[in-house]
């Protein structure tokens, strides 16, 4: 169980590091390639979420969904309702 939990907090790290990154991803690769390193992110972080349900991963999947947000917004483009 502890290198689970050591996994686990590697994880969150890697969470935070890319929340505290700059945003500016100057060309579409690169913000393809964001969006693809957050969807990942959430989606473990979610797993890790359902076996202890605690909020403070919760919380931290919730500012992940918004910078990945941010980001598909700049890749599909403004829509024009």
């Amino acid at each position: 169980m502890s290198t689970d939990n050591k996994q686990d907090t590697d994880l969150i790290n890697r969470a935070l590091e890319f929340e505290q990154r700059k945003l500016s991803f100057q060309t579409t690769s690169d913000r393809i390639i964001a969006s693809r390193q957050v969807k990942e992110l959430i989606l473990s972080l979610n797993d890790i979420y359902k076996e202890n349900k605690d909020p403070e991963i919760m919380d931290i999947m919730k500012r992940l969904t918004v910078i990945k947000r941010k980001i598909e917004v700049r890749l599909k483009g403004r829509s024009q309702s």
